[in-house]
């Protein structure tokens, strides 16, 4: 197995082991990435002599005897995540120069645990869309089949992870786009709680949804990540002041043929619709069965309101992103077109060049329903539907432990399939926005493949979504639902 192949648990022990050394590790990196991201365009830029500069330091880190989870493993984050002294454009053209003043708090986090940061990824434009065909500086393609696309926003980070560009990455998670991508490409992504993970420094899309999570080749490493990058922050009032959990721990199971004994698992009959495509169905019914022979009880359960999931999410998201987005005018922030004959003219050419046309759509739309006459009717009415939301999982929890349900409706569809019809790319998110609007954990595992044509295959995945705060028990399980699946997704 190639260095950039590792997992970061593997790696660990070959580094304190002292078979290979941090640079070993990093230059194999640096290398899949010049051989494969030509075609895959995972990257939208690589910092090669600050990832060496960061690998030599962890190892005479590693050598004077120091230890940790992440120390010496190299690690790619999404470009809407600040990183100081680095480009930080959210793949728009508005923010193409723009060079991010400091850290964002996860990032500062990765740095002080020795992490090894070897570049930013590709997404949709402002994290705003499904398949990362949105992004001003061009699509991102699914390693798994090149043909298709790897999902969104976060499609970047998770083709590295799936192309072993690099052991783990960053993704964010506002209605899906952690999960919805892992899914696609065959890997682990974890959306936490809303509130678990700092979200400062991250670039606002739905403040009231955005979540910052890792993208991982194993749910093990998916907790190793989650420990150093979880907590509260003084820089962010949401954070919550619950202790980290040591989730590596909690995944450690105890000696018996059921050690998911005891624990109850609801089965939403409101995501196995008639539309879900049959042979994911197959492949989550089957994690379901391995979950029962551990020991889990399963039962179908109802969420009658995830119906609304989609449309609350499409009155929520834009009139938040049209808030968040106003500070790009050109003047404090980004692109500026200084010919226009007055303010008002600069404004428009400005956002008219800077912006691609779904963030255009987006603004228009929040902008519309935030607007005097049509707040009750649209913003407002979201918000209560929300709560109803909300409630359904509360609801729900009294009665089971966790959810188990499909990741995606379907595996990764083709490039260019979808681009012309957004309410379809927005239908994407139907399976994942709940959790997000009510701020729960949520995980994607890889649940094996499903035929598509010229008898290749393609990865799915299943979701499991749990009570807020509960990232350790959804690992837990999670971890023996990918069991066998996780490092054959390829």
């Amino acid at each position: 197995m190639k260095l950039n192949e590792l997992t970061i648990q593997e790696a660990r022990a070959k580094l304190d082991g002292g078979e290979i050394s941090a640079l070993d590790l990093t230059r194999a990196c640096l290398a899949r990435i010049k051989e494969a991201d030509m075609e895959i365009h995972a990257c939208l830029s690589v910092c090669e002599p600050e990832a060496l500069a960061a690998a030599a330091a962890a190892d005479i880190r590693i050598k004077a005897g120091e230890t940790g989870n992440l120390l010496g493993i190299p690690y790619l984050c999404k470009d809407n995540i600040m990183t100081k002294g680095l480009k930080t454009t959210a793949a728009s053209k508005i923010l193409e120069n723009y060079v991010a003043p400091y850290d964002a708090t996860v990032i500062k986090k990765l740095k002080e645990a020795g992490a090894v940061l070897l570049g930013k990824t590709n997404l949709d434009e402002f994290a705003h869309g499904a398949s990362t065909e949105s992004s001003a500086y061009g699509l991102t393609k699914n390693p798994r089949d090149l043909s298709r696309v790897p999902g969104g926003s976060s499609g970047g980070s998770t083709a590295a992870v799936a192309a072993d560009m690099c052991l783990f990455a960053l993704g964010s998670d506002t209605g899906g786009s952690i999960r919805q991508p892992a899914s696609f490409c065959g890997v682990v992504g974890l959306k936490p709680s809303y509130g678990r993970v700092s979200r400062s420094g991250l670039l606002s899309m739905t403040s009231s949804t955005d979540v910052i999570g890792p993208l991982t080749k194993t749910v093990e490493d998916a907790a190793l990540v989650l420990e150093i990058i979880a907590g509260a922050d003084e820089r962010d009032a949401t954070t919550a002041t619950e202790a980290v959990e040591h989730y590596r721990q909690k995944m450690i199971l105890s000696a018996t043929d059921k050690p998911l004994s005891g624990l109850k698992i609801g089965w939403p009959k409101e995501y196995f619709l008639k539309e879900l495509d049959k042979e994911v169905a197959a492949r989550v019914r089957a994690g379901a069965e391995k979950l029962k022979a551990a020991g889990a009880q399963l039962m179908e359960v109802s969420l009658p309101y995830t119906k609304y999931g989609v449309p609350v999410y499409y009155l929520v998201t834009p009139s938040e992103i049209s808030s968040n987005l106003a500070r790009f005018d050109g003047i404090g922030w980004g692109l500026s077109k200084n010919e226009a004959k007055d303010l008002q003219e600069f404004y428009k050419s400005s956002r008219g060049a800077g912006f691609g046309a779904e963030t255009k759509r987006r603004i228009m739309l929040g902008t519309y329903a935030l607007s005097a006459g049509y707040y009750d009717a649209y913003y407002k009415k979201a918000q209560q539907v929300r709560t109803l939301i909300i409630n359904d999982f509360q609801r729900v929890f009294e009665k089971v432990d966790l959810l188990l349900t499909p990741t995606s409706p379907h595996p990764a569809f083709k490039i260019g399939q979808q681009i012309n019809d957004p309410l379809a790319m927005y239908l994407e998110d139907i399976f994942v926005t709940g959790a997000s609007l009510a701020g729960l954990p949520a995980i994607s595992v890889p649940a094996g493949t499903v035929a598509a044509e010229a008898g290749k295959s393609l990865p799915v995945g299943a979701q499991l979504i749990g009570p807020r705060l509960q990232e350790g028990l959804i690992l837990k399980v999670a971890g023996i639902l990918a069991a066998t699946e996780e490092r054959h997704a390829k």
